[in-house]
């Protein structure tokens, strides 16, 4: 009976998780990480040398194994890489971001500040 009323409490769960928002098709994607952007090389490399493994779990172990090998200097090629992209993306979505607060000025938000403080005001002189 315990089952039960879990499996019940995870249905409510599940039900909550169907109302999340839609992702906006225009907003820019994250960049690779360091790591991403070796792996995009080395799958290459690796399918040449083996062109008969198929699976994604052995080309990833592979990586990985490869990638913890490295030394910092081996790595920052890709580094630097991951930085110039991550550049790109914060450029991007600062763009992406200033396109879409269509919403309030900041004038705006000053105005109701000033009516704020001048209702303070009123209120001290009496």
């Amino acid at each position: 009976m315990k089952s039960r009323a879990r499996s019940s409490g995870a249905d409510s769960r599940l039900s909550v998780r169907k109302s999340k928002a839609e992702k906006d098709p225009n907003k820019p994607k994250r960049p690779p990480s360091a790591f991403f952007v070796f792996m995009e090389e080395f799958r290459k490399d690796y399918k040449e040398k083996h062109p008969n493994v198929k699976q994604v779990s052995v080309i990833g172990k592979a990586g990985g194994d490869k990638w913890k090998s490295l030394s910092d200097a081996e790595k920052a090629p890709f580094v630097s890489k991951a930085e110039k992209l991550k550049a790109e993306y914060t450029k991007k979505m600062d763009a992406y971001n200033n396109k879409t607060a269509g919403g309030p000025t900041a004038s705006g938000d000053s105005d109701k500040s000033k009516s704020e403080v001048n209702d303070e005001d009123e209120e001290g002189d009496e």
